[in-house]
């Protein structure tokens, strides 16, 4: 697992980046690049490079963000998550531990898992290189 201080991460990171992935920001609905994308590859965590996505998995569920009914196995670890006062399960970079978004079920969209992965853009990069 990739330890760094939070004065190393803020050199890696863009502030914005570092306000989602280190602080458990979230970026504005629809904002964010990944939202609409649709190419073929990979998406990795934009912290540390790990594979966390594959586009396979990816569809568009309307909520503004992009959406992953499943991830890499072993590449992110769920976390419960009481803030703003309901119960959310958190999901993070199993590398890292940078914050990516939140997973939800029973929505009823249909994917295999029943679930939507709602990842913000910002924690992501994208790699065509299958």
């Amino acid at each position: 697992m990739t330890n760094k201080s939070d004065s190393e991460w803020r050199t890696i990171l863009t502030p914005a980046q570092f306000r989602v992935l280190r602080e458990k920001g979230t970026e504005a609905a629809g904002t964010g690049e990944y939202n609409k994308h649709s190419a073929a590859g990979v998406y990795h965590c934009a912290a540390c490079d790990t594979p966390l996505y594959k586009s396979t998995t990816k569809f568009d569920s309307g909520c503004g963000w992009p959406a992953f009914f499943d991830a890499i196995p072993g590449a992110i670890k769920r976390h419960e998550d009481t803030s703003y006062g309901m119960t959310r399960i958190e999901i993070t970079c199993a590398n890292c531990g940078g914050h990516l978004g939140h997973v939800f079920k029973g929505e009823g969209f249909p994917t295999p898992t029943d679930e939507r992965h709602c990842v913000n853009s910002i924690s992501l990069k994208f790699d065509d290189q299958k």
